[in-house]
């Protein structure tokens, strides 16, 4: 039997201030990268001291927010901007672009690497394992606010979304969803919770691949192009069983969705930074801190 989500998005409500875990995973994910890249610093991993480093996960930040947030308007919110241009203000209700972030990231470490004189490939190699944990837990933020669900399922983890149903159900209250649920009512509504999905592959299992790959020294751009090469690969593979948003659906063969033409990019790029790194150098470890 199939899943219900009734979980509600807002974790805490002050007043007329509402916190939504969207928002709180986004923080753990920045707090949890923070604490990682600082072992990696003690470690001597990268030549700059903490202080630096504190800048470099700042301006990270900035760049995760601003470029996931425009790049979600430029590549997927284009109507709703034109409905409703506030929209593009109101990133509290979700409106996140990974592929928007990354280029914000890169954006940020280019000009953090130029100000402290390190080539940007060694910054981001870096700093490459340490996004996957922020991606498994933006993840869960879109699985706990029932949004970016996947194509109808009949498998018994499938999960019936409120915002997913037509408007006469998603309107019931929550007792009455339930009561209808448990009688099996709902099961044709039941979907793949891609979000999950997403968390295990770009989140769990990329991020132990990339951690226990970059615990010794590599190459030149190897941790890069391994970390474009595998996101590339599961956002692609995912698309397969997400639903598309609906004011864009598939651009092409009727399975085509814009998240698998903004990966391919990536795949290949990915395949091309391993293949430049066989010949690259290896940054050499600095002295620990004392």
């Amino acid at each position: 039997m199939s899943i219900l989500h009734t979980i509600d998005p807002v974790a805490i409500q002050l007043g007329p201030v509402a916190v939504h875990w969207y928002g709180l995973m986004y923080l753990a994910g920045f707090a949890l990268a923070w604490w990682l890249g600082l072992r990696r610093i003690r470690a001597g991993r990268l030549p700059v001291d903490e202080a630096a480093y504190s800048d470099l996960i700042f301006y990270a930040m900035l760049g995760v927010l601003l470029g996931g947030r425009i790049g979600y308007l430029l590549f997927y919110g284009i109507p709703h901007v034109l409905a409703d241009p506030m929209y593009a203000l109101r990133v509290w209700e979700g409106g996140m672009s990974f592929h928007g972030g990354l280029l914000g990231v890169l954006a940020a470490v280019a000009w953090w690497s130029r100000k402290h004189r390190l080539h940007f490939f060694d910054s981001v190699d870096f700093i490459a394992p340490l996004v996957p944990p922020g991606l498994g837990f933006g993840r869960l933020g879109n699985y706990i606010g029932g949004e970016l669900w996947g194509h109808h399922t009949d498998a018994p983890w499938g999960v019936v979304f409120r915002n997913s149903l037509p408007a006469d159900l998603a309107t019931l209250p929550a007792d009455a969803l339930r009561q209808m649920h448990a009688s099996g009512a709902l099961e044709v509504y039941a979907r793949h919770p891609s979000q999950l999905y997403q968390a295990f592959l770009e989140g769990l299992l990329m991020f132990a691949v990339l951690w226990w790959f970059s615990r010794k020294p590599r190459p030149r751009y190897a941790v890069s192009g391994l970390f474009a090469l595998l996101y590339g690969v599961f956002r692609f593979l995912v698309e397969f069983v997400r639903e598309p948003d609906a004011h864009l659906g598939y651009l092409a063969f009727g399975w085509l969705t814009m998240g698998q033409v903004l990966s391919i990019p990536l795949i290949l790029v990915g395949l091309w930074l391993l293949w430049r790194s066989r010949r690259a150098p290896t940054l050499a470890l600095r002295a620990e801190n004392p």
